[in-house]
């Protein structure tokens, strides 16, 4: 990404480079990774962060993160993109109903998904469905810091997470001042924004420049000439 400061990118335990065991349900395992990575930039490179990134579950671990620690209360910025709110509509997807009724039958589901364009095989067990959905992201209703200025992107073909729950983020977020909070759909976009890319880098690009310009406030953010509106 373009933006005009250093990023960093890690992957949770036991995703593509990163060691460990990964469980579906252990949200918690990630918060902790996200400090430890944190700890690090700061020990080993002085840095001070400043702006998150995070898609899909690193946006709900992200925001956790925000709400809960230190360094999370002092960033300038946080982008969510494809975060899930309702942490139970997973149920009611076909990949669920699969897994139930692996569930019945030998107790864990095997599940192959694309990461880093490889495909790989994890288990899954009835009790990370559980505590996955008993996640709490009501959190950033009282919690999320009042200072912290928030992007959020979401694709209107998302069938992973429901557009709708990036409009619950909309309603939690946009009551906070200082803070700002901006809302833009992607129209035609999937989960992964897969084909809208360039779009995607070009609104945070953008947005990221009118936050430090001071120019930003609280409403929707349209790509193009006209901007934010």
């Amino acid at each position: 990404m373009q933006l005009p400061c250093d990023s960093f990118r890690f992957d949770f335990r036991g995703n593509h480079e990163t060691q460990g065991t990964w469980r579906f349900g252990s949200l918690d395992n990630d918060v902790t990774d996200l400090l430890v990575v944190v700890e690090y930039l700061k020990a080993h490179f002085g840095y001070t962060i400043d702006l998150v990134v995070g898609h899909s579950r690193g946006s709900i671990v992200g925001m956790h993160w925000i709400c809960t620690s230190e360094d999370g209360k002092n960033v300038s910025g946080f982008v969510n993109a494809s975060g899930r709110y309702r942490m139970a509509k997973i149920l009611e997807s076909a990949e669920a109903k699969i897994r139930q009724e692996s569930f019945a039958e030998g107790g864990r589901h095997s599940w192959t998904v694309p990461v880093a364009g490889k495909k790989i095989t994890v288990d899954i067990y009835p009790e990370d469905i559980e505590q996955f959905t008993k996640w709490d992201t009501s959190i950033v209703w009282d919690h999320f810091p009042p200072t912290v200025d928030v992007l959020t992107l979401h694709g209107l073909s998302d069938q992973v997470v429901p557009p709708y729950d990036a409009l619950i983020y909309t309603r939690a977020l946009s009551v906070r001042t200082p803070g700002t909070h901006t809302l833009h759909l992607i129209e035609g976009a999937d989960h992964n924004f897969t084909g809208h890319r360039d779009e995607v880098v070009d609104s945070i690009l953008g947005w990221w420049a009118s936050c430090q310009n001071c120019e930003i406030k609280t409403g929707v953010w349209l790509a193009g000439a006209r901007g934010k509106l």
